[in-house]
């Protein structure tokens, strides 16, 4: 599958996503972070996608800049300047953009205390009075694969099956079959780490990348791993 490991932005752009998924309009589950967000990032993409893609968070967005890089200003998932677009960018290289959900295991910007403008980690109570949100996206689209990038949001996604994390790095590309949610669980690096774990993984960028293709293009065209 051929693949291109650039990401300086100069190809042409990912389509804007116009349309969001809203479960609960005004959600304030979590005061803190209604109290601080600007728009709720609820999941954007088809409702019949095969992939759906698990980011932990929205980020701050920047209200004074194109409407790619709004974040917790325009309340979409996954459109933040550099992650947002590099992981669009990614599932479109692998041939997987039209038919990817964007969503994030936290729905509302985690600011920080010390800096309103920056985020913080979303809190253990958060991630979990969040994730029926997420369990409900997942059990709508019924996607083949949950594409879990980073850490934060695989420990989301197995928690909601009851289980935990151990050694991330060791899972990054390993399926793991979710049987509660009835979906396969891909782990991926997060975009921002991505650069500096790949070689210590053993990949160069487009092996890395040809391998995530290769890897939902076997668990979207059948049961699983080497069915």
């Amino acid at each position: 599958m051929p693949v291109s490991n650039d990401d300086s932005g100069s190809s042409a752009e990912s389509p804007f996503p116009d349309s969001r998924n809203v479960i609960e309009p005004d959600c304030r589950r979590c005061p803190a972070l209604a109290e601080d967000r600007n728009c709720i990032s609820w999941g954007t993409g088809p409702l019949d996608a095969d992939v759906l893609v698990v980011g932990e968070a929205p980020g701050p967005g920047n209200p004074d800049a194109d409407r790619w890089k709004g974040g917790n200003w325009t309340g979409k998932a996954y459109t933040s300047r550099h992650s947002g677009r590099r992981i669009r960018r990614m599932l479109e290289r692998v041939g997987r953009d039209e038919d990817a959900y964007y969503t994030n295991a936290v729905k509302c910007f985690p600011a920080s205390e010390e800096d309103p403008t920056s985020n913080r980690e979303p809190t253990d109570e958060e991630r979990a009075t969040c994730r029926a949100h997420l369990v409900t996206e997942v059990e709508t689209l019924e996607p083949d694969v949950v594409l879990a990038t980073g850490k934060h949001a695989t420990k989301s996604v197995l928690a909601a099956e009851g289980r935990g994390l151990e050694g991330f790095i060791d899972s990054v590309l390993e399926p793991v079959r979710c049987e509660r949610l009835d979906t396969w669980l891909v782990p991926i690096l997060h975009p921002s780490y991505q650069d500096v774990w790949i070689v210590r993984m053993g990949y160069e960028p487009e092996a890395y990348l040809a391998e995530i293709g290769a890897v939902l293009e076997e668990l979207c065209s059948s049961d699983g791993p080497d069915a």
